[in-house]
């Protein structure tokens, strides 16, 4: 198939990489040019890891040029940016395209939904738990690829098209999806946020400073007991809504291929296989810019809603927000335009489901 990918990063090479394996043809398009002006000057790019070899892709100069030739348009960048690459392909996109958020945050799928709504356009919007491969970027045309995910949980807007999402998806990326029920069990299937929080906090000092270090390894039997606590929290909510959405403990088996144990044992033992991941060396990482507002707030709000509030997630938005300076939860600039906000439970399951757009008559491709 012929698929464009949003983003020139990590997970956007290694997901480029992942479909170049898989027979498909790639096209990139980086919001800011700076890393695809390299990749395009050498018609590809260098992965290592889970994922090895070199892989030819093809890079657009434009929004409309991206999204022209494309069957698939895939998502493959911070949630701080979704907002942004969604305006510049609202105007492009058409009704025989699909488009894959990975991952989805704080509800933006029904934010696109709306923008095409207003152009009198449907089409069917996937969304993933998070990403289907983790790395980290080496060089501008170069990327180490930590980990191929073997469960990945993915829903679409509206619902009823998730059996095609899975259908699709399983075409490109290979046998790996799980279905979900909507995009509010997609919101509470994404794990990273919540152990991105308790691996920030209780490192902070190492981020500030800029030390190279072990993130697997720094996931000491304290922090785990906070990322237990705090997947506790978010299971509550999930249960609440009679929804089903994947543990830590499954989470990390599945994502990094570890047995089942305690969360830092878990993670020790990625450490010793060498896939426990480095560390932020630098404040100014997602880890907290991207997963607080993105992913804690949403989560917390819907913690609030269905009255099992999400004690440790809203303490950690007040103290990193403390920390930072700055009110994090404003940083999220979907939230105010998705829609959401003032819903009642009800309503926001609904629209969840359903999606802001008209009625969907076509298959997904």
């Amino acid at each position: 198939m012929r698929v464009t990918i949003l983003g020139a990063g990590a997970i956007a090479l290694g997901t480029a990489a992942l479909l170049v394996q898989g027979g498909h043809q790639v096209t990139l398009r980086s919001p800011s040019g700076t890393r695809a002006r390299t990749i395009a000057r050498s018609g590809g790019f260098e992965a290592t890891g889970a994922l090895e070899g070199r892989f030819e892709v093809t890079v657009a100069d434009t929004d409309a040029a991206a999204v022209k030739t494309a069957e698939v348009v895939v998502l493959a960048l911070p949630g701080n940016g979704h907002r942004r690459v969604m305006d510049a392909i609202a105007p492009h996109l058409r009704a025989d395209q699909t488009v894959i958020v990975s991952s989805q945050a704080s509800f933006g799928a029904l934010y696109l939904d709306r923008l095409l709504k207003d152009r009198g356009l449907a089409l069917p919007i996937v969304v993933w738990g998070t990403t289907v491969v983790t790395g980290r970027q080496t060089a501008d045309d170069a990327v180490l690829v930590n980990t191929v995910r073997a469960r990945l949980d993915v829903a679409a807007v509206p619902a009823d098209f998730g059996p095609q999402a899975v259908e699709l998806c399983t075409r490109l990326f290979g046998d790996r999806f799980v279905p979900r029920a909507d995009l509010l069990a997609i919101t509470l299937s994404n794990l990273n946020p919540q152990n991105h929080l308790g691996i920030a906090l209780l490192n902070l000092t190492r981020m500030e400073r800029g030390e190279t270090w072990s993130q697997g390894e720094n996931v000491t039997p304290a922090v785990g007991r906070i990322l237990e606590a705090l997947d506790r929290e978010r299971l509550a909510i999930a249960d609440a809504l009679g929804l089903s959405v994947r543990t830590i403990f499954e989470h990390f088996h599945l994502s990094f291929h570890v047995p089942v144990a305690s969360v830092s044992q878990m993670n020790q033992q990625m450490h010793l296989e060498g896939r426990g991941g480095v560390g932020p060396a630098t404040a100014d990482s997602r880890y907290v810019l991207e997963d607080v507002p993105f992913g804690l707030v949403p989560v917390a709000r819907l913690g609030r809603l269905v009255g099992r509030p999400a004690t440790l997630h809203e303490a950690g938005i007040a103290l990193l927000s403390a920390a930072y300076g700055r009110d994090l939860e404003e940083d999220n600039d979907l939230l105010p335009v998705c829609g959401v906000e003032g819903l009642s439970i009800g309503d926001l399951r609904d629209l969840a489901r359903r999606g802001a757009a008209p009625s969907r008559a076509r298959a997904i491709a």
